[in-house]
């Protein structure tokens, strides 16, 4: 290939997050040369009920894809000849049911974080042998209101017409990834009907080991699996894109949920851990070929697999439900900051929270602890704590969080699991829009000891998805996105500053705090 044909290569990410989507387009060097991001409607139809317009979804990949095109022509770019390839990134475990016949979605997604399937989470525990963990061995998960198969459940038993088009065979059930490539690859004209490895490891209808969807788990849930998509890898050419959008004819070869493409963007090797914060914040360590079930509270899911015949690695992973979205409920809920940049500014006014520590359990917590009961909870406030102590405690709460996974994962996969620097440091990559905080950078290096490593691209996610699309029709090499030297060069390390004895008595301080979270969902209103 000549130089000038190699720099018209291009590669597109669909990035489509819980609050936004987003389309980046890459250079053949895996530089963003034009992107564009719109955040959607967040749908609250009850308390702890959290829904998306599926139809606003997809506007919003529109807009997003033709506005970055717009930029990246504008700026010189000859994207329409160069594009290759489209890789998709998604929030997991988001549900929907939509019609095969009218192309409609049959009810609003259900979003991850959404806890209206928590009595569906209680009965089948009782009914079930294997309690919480009936399901550990196949799926790696616990029950849990977080997983897919709990949404799908509440659609079947509460929303009429799931019912009667499961029953007619006019429905298709899907996360947000399944979605969109049935709607970006024709929808009722052709549209191709998968889920990829990772997004099927979050259904917990998914055997971990076979890759394939578990009919004994399908058979005790009285899920048909006729609605469910097809499983592929990561790196793929799925299908075309179909007449419609604002790109025609490219193949969406790569498609991961968010936090695996993340893994991916990060080049996380097996012992290689990374931390990204967004509205939750979602720790995982690749942990090779081999499945490690947990002890401590934490998922044994995927990494990633890049081609239908490449080896999987798996990964154990700690998921938190509330991190960057407790920083926009101080901005929209409360009005103490007026955007979420303004908190790293107020959190600097004071040197410690003046003993407030603050634990964000708005919809339960999740890992390590799994308390669906637990709700937010704010201690340690006298007259002499102020909005700024609050703020320092909300930034404390995403760090002591990550801590308490991290400390699981040690105990999970051991010395051997783990991969050290030659200072024999374990270093914790980070990414994620709230990554630019670096108070918040430093006090998560503070808190666990060791230190937090941030690339100069904290975009992973969406860059994650371009590497598995590019991988896929050749324009990148497995070893070339591993490659970490080029990483470590422009990346910035975060180095603790505070003493063992003060990170023991914080971390107490913590523990007591969210020990008080707990049995406080049925609080009169």
């Amino acid at each position: 290939m000549s130089k000038q044909a190699e720099e018209e290569v291009y590669i597109g990410s669909i990035d489509q997050g819980t609050t936004s989507t987003r389309f980046i387009i890459y250079d053949h060097l895996a530089r963003p040369v034009g992107s564009h991001q719109v955040e959607f409607t967040q749908v609250y139809p009850e308390a702890g009920w959290v829904e998306h317009d599926p139809m606003e979804i997809l506007e919003s990949v529109r807009v997003c894809m033709a506005k970055a095109l717009d930029k990246a022509t504008a700026d010189g770019h000859n994207v329409d000849s160069g594009l290759k390839a489209i890789g998709l990134t998604n929030q997991r475990e988001t549900t929907l049911v939509w019609s095969k016949s009218t192309g409609c979605p049959l009810y609003n997604a259900i979003v991850w974080m959404d806890a209206r399937t928590s009595s569906v989470c209680r009965k089948l525990e009782k009914e079930l042998s294997g309690g919480r963990t009936h399901f550990s061995e196949i799926c790696g998960l616990p029950i849990s209101t977080y997983f897919s198969a709990m949404k799908l459940l509440w659609l079947m038993e509460n929303v009429d017409t799931v019912k009667e088009a499961i029953k007619s065979g006019d429905a298709l059930f899907g996360t947000i990834d399944t979605w969109l490539i049935w709607n970006l690859t024709g929808g009722l004209k052709g549209g191709v009907h998968v889920t990829d490895v990772s997004n099927a490891s979050r259904t917990m209808l998914m055997n971990l080991k076979t890759l394939e969807w578990d009919q004994p788990t399908l058979d005790t849930l009285g899920i048909s699996a006729t609605i469910l998509p097809k499983i592929v890898s990561n790196s793929e050419v799925i299908g075309n894109i179909a007449i419609g959008w604002p790109i025609t004819g490219i193949p969406i070869s790569g498609c991961l949920g968010d936090q695996h493409a993340a893994m991916l963007g990060q080049a996380c090797r097996k012992g290689e851990a990374k931390s990204t914060y967004g509205t939750g914040a979602f720790i995982l360590l690749n942990t090779g070929e081999e499945i490690t079930l947990s002890k401590h509270g934490l998922l044994s899911t995927l990494s990633f697999k890049l081609g239908p015949k490449a080896p999987v690695n798996y990964a154990l992973e700690g998921s938190i439900a509330i991190a960057g979205a407790a920083v926009q409920w101080l901005r929209d809920g409360l009005g103490i900051i007026k955007s979420a940049s303004e908190i790293e500014a107020l959190a600097s006014q004071v040197e410690s929270t003046g003993g407030v520590y603050f634990v964000p359990a708005f919809n339960g917590l999740f890992a390590p602890w799994w308390r669906d009961d637990a709700r937010g909870v704010c201690i340690g406030m006298t007259r002499f704590t102020n909005k700024a102590h609050l703020a320092r405690a909300v930034l404390e709460s995403m760090c002591f969080q990550v801590k308490d996974v991290l400390d699981s994962m040690h105990k999970d996969a051991g010395e051997k699991g783990e991969v050290k620097n030659e200072k024999g440091e374990f270093l914790l990559r980070v990414d994620g829009g709230a990554t630019v905080n670096n108070l918040l950078m430093q006090i998560q290096a503070d808190m666990m000891g060791s230190p937090v490593v941030r690339p100069a691209d904290t975009e992973t996610t969406a860059l994650g998805a371009a590497y598995a699309a590019g991988l896929a029709v050749g324009v990148w090499t497995e070893e070339q996105i591993f490659a970490s030297e080029d990483k470590t060069r422009t990346s910035t390390t975060f180095h603790p500053k505070i003493g063992e004895e003060l990170r023991k008595k914080k971390l107490e301080s913590w523990c007591k705090a969210v020990s008080r979270t707990f049995d406080l969902a049925d609080l009169s209103l």
